[in-house]
C-alpha cells in the first residue's frame, strides 16, 4: 500500500515513514549497529530451546554464586560433628558430610570457587592463545614453525594430566591449579586463531592497510584480531566445561583448593569413603559439575550457531 505522504507530497520531497524505515534498517552510529547486532544475537540465542536451557544455567550460576551469603541456609566452613553424615532433611536441603557441615552451604559457595576459575583461566587464556596463533599465522615461515611446535608439545599430552605436571611442579593450591590450567588450555585457541589468521591475511582490507603503510601490530590489532574474536569466544565458552572437570579433578586428587575450601571436585574426594551409605555427600557436587559443564556446552554450541557467518 503506497505511503499517503508521498501521495500528497511526493516521495522527492522526503517521506517520513521511508526515511524512518531507513534509520531503523540502517543504523546511524557504531552503537546503535552495537545495539542492533546484540539484539540480533539474543533473538537467535533464545529461538534455540536447548541454548535456553544453558543460558538460564549459567544465569543461575551467576546469581548463586553473587549472592552466597544470603542463599546459604549455614556457615559453610562451621563444623558440628554432632550432626555427622545427616540424611537430607529440612534442615539441611543437602544433607551433613563427615564434619557436619552443610551440603548445600557448601555447595553454593563452591560456586564461587568454579566461577574464579573459570574467569581467571579464561582471561589468561584467551590473550594469550590470540596472540599465539594470529602472529604464527599472520607472519608465517619460521615464526608459525616455532610457535605451532611449541602448541604441538602442550596439545600432544592430556590436559589433566599435563595439568597434574604443572601442579605437581608449583605445588598444590588453588592459584597453582588456575595456572595449571591456563598453561594446558591455550593451544586450541592458538592453532583456531593461526586458522582464521591464515585464511585472513591476504584478503584485501588486510592488503589495502598495507599499502597505506600500516605496520604489522596496528594490522593485526586492528584489523585481524577483531574479525577473530566470534570464534575465539566461542571455543572459550566450550572449554568452560572442560575447565571445571580439569579443576574438579585437580581438587579430587587434592592438588586443587585445598580444605576447608568448598571445591566440588574436593567434596566429592572426601565424601567418596561414605559414598555407599551417604550417597548425598558424591551425588549433589557431581551433578552441579555435570549441569553447569552441560550448560557451557549448550551455551557454546548456540553462540557457534550465531555467530558462525556461515549460517546466515
Amino acid at each position: 500500500m503506497p505511503c499517503t505522504t508521498c501521495l500528497t507530497r511526493g516521495p522527492a520531497n522526503g517521506c517520513p515513514d521511508l526515511i524512518r524505515q531507513d534509520r531503523i534498517q540502517h543504523p546511524q552510529t557504531a552503537a546503535q549497529a552495537l545495539r542492533q547486532s546484540a539484539r540480533r544475537i539474543l533473538q537467535r540465542l533464545l529461538h534455540n530451546p536447548m541454548t535456553v536451557a544453558g543460558l538460564v544455567v549459567v544465569a543461575a550460576l551467576l546469581l548463586v554464586a553473587l549472592f552466597a551469603p544470603l542463599i546459604a541456609t549455614h556457615n559453610p566452613l562451621e563444623q558440628d560433628l554432632g550432626q555427622a553424615l545427616l540424611a537430607p532433611s529440612n534442615a539441611h536441603w543437602f544433607g551433613t558430610d563427615e564434619y557436619g557441615r552443610d551440603v548445600f552451604s557448601r555447595l553454593v559457595h563452591g560456586s564461587r570457587i568454579s566461577l574464579y576459575i573459570i574467569a581467571l583461566v579464561t582471561v589468561i587464556v584467551g590473550p594469550v592463545g590470540l596472540a599465539v596463533g594470529s602472529i604464527a599465522g599472520y607472519f608465517g615461515g619460521w615464526v608459525d614453525n616455532l610457535f605451532m611446535r611449541v602448541t604441538d608439545i602442550f596439545i600432544s599430552f592430556p590436559s589433566l594430566v599435563l595439568a597434574l605436571a604443572f601442579v605437581a611442579a608449583l605445588g598444590p593450591g588453588l592459584d597453582h591449579a588456575v595456572i595449571a590450567i591456563a598453561l594446558t588450555a591455550w593451544p586450541p585457541i592458538a592453532r583456531l586463531a593461526r586458522a582464521e589468521t591464515l585464511s585472513l591475511r591476504n584478503a584485501d582490507f588486510v592488503v589495502a592497510a598495507q599499502l597505506q603503510g600500516a605496520s604489522s601490530g596496528r594490522i593485526l590489532l586492528r584489523y585481524i584480531a577483531p574479525m577473530l574474536m566470534s570464534s575465539v569466544v566461542v571455543r572459550l565458552t566450550m572449554n568452560m566445561a572442560s575447565v571445571i572437570l580439569t579443576a574438579a579433578g585437580l581438587g579430587f586428587l587434592g592438588l586443587g583448593a585445598q580444605p576447608p575450601l568448598p571445591e566440588w571436585g574436593a567434596m566429592i574426594s572426601s565424601g567418596r569413603r561414605y559414598m555407599m551409605e551417604c550417597w548425598w555427600l558424591v551425588a549433589t557436587p557431581g551433578a552441579a559439575i555435570m549441569l553447569v559443564s552441560l550448560a557451557f556446552n549448550l551455551l557454546g554450541d548456540g553462540l557457534r550457531d550465531v555467530l558462525d557467518p556461515r549460517n546466515e
